[in-house]
């Protein structure tokens, strides 16, 4: 399963990076906003700082929400560098402009998905990743991971190439159960990812590897 970060801080990004297993970023407007980022031109700028840093794909959202409004945008942001993916929401417009961009060979992620037959739609049009928001539909009692498995079963049904791509990931379990149950992809943020490397016995066992060591050199 790749491993995606979800935000726009420049530092995060590159404290992923370093751990040695990001394979691609996702972002947003709010998330831009949240880093100060505003502006079409410093949000641009933004994009290609954080393609510098990573070695995988880089989903930048498009603003409009009108099928032409989406291609003009999608086409600038994909000429920013090769690492970018369009990233389009899950609407009648949003679903043409994936088969647009999918004839044109630029990679899409089509996102806000909370149902089995937008996934379904999504894959159809060629999009390269589909976003089902597990968190969000937690948030409203609904068990968001059956999504990822009902997803899993219908692309796996009929080869469809399109990755899946766990969004609205909020903690550790997310990440484990997605990875159980066959999700491409899962996107959160750092706290979740470094959050895998915790366990008290591997804290109590290093001290006491520690401790002994000491003894021993005394």
């Amino acid at each position: 399963m790749k491993f995606f970060i979800d935000t726009a801080n420049l530092d995060q990004i590159k404290e992923a990076q370093e751990l040695g297993v990001l394979d691609g970023v996702t972002t947003n407007p709010s998330l831009m906003a949240k880093e100060g980022i505003t502006g079409r031109n410093n949000i641009l700028k933004h994009y290609v700082d954080i393609c510098n840093i990573v070695d995988g794909d880089v989903s930048a959202e498009v603003i409009a929400t009108d099928f032409e409004g989406m291609i003009k945008e999608g086409e600038e942001l994909a000429e920013l560098h090769e690492q970018i993916v369009v990233k389009i929401p899950m609407t009648k417009d949003g679903v043409k402009a994936a088969k647009y961009f999918s004839d044109k060979d630029i990679k899409t992620n089509v996102t806000l998905v909370f149902s089995v037959g937008q996934a379904l739609l999504a894959a159809k049009a060629g999009a390269s990743y589909v976003s089902p928001f597990i968190g969000r539909l937690d948030d409203i009692s609904t068990d968001g991971l059956t999504l990822i498995e009902d997803i899993r079963l219908i692309y796996d049904n009929y080869g469809f190439e399109t990755e899946i791509l766990a969004a609205s990931v909020r903690h550790t379990m997310h990440i484990v159960n997605c990875a159980k149950i066959g999700a491409d992809v899962m996107t959160g943020p750092l706290s979740a990812i470094t959050g895998l490397l915790k366990h008290p016995l591997t804290d109590s066992g290093l001290a006491q590897f520690i401790a002994d060591y000491e003894k021993g050199n005394k």
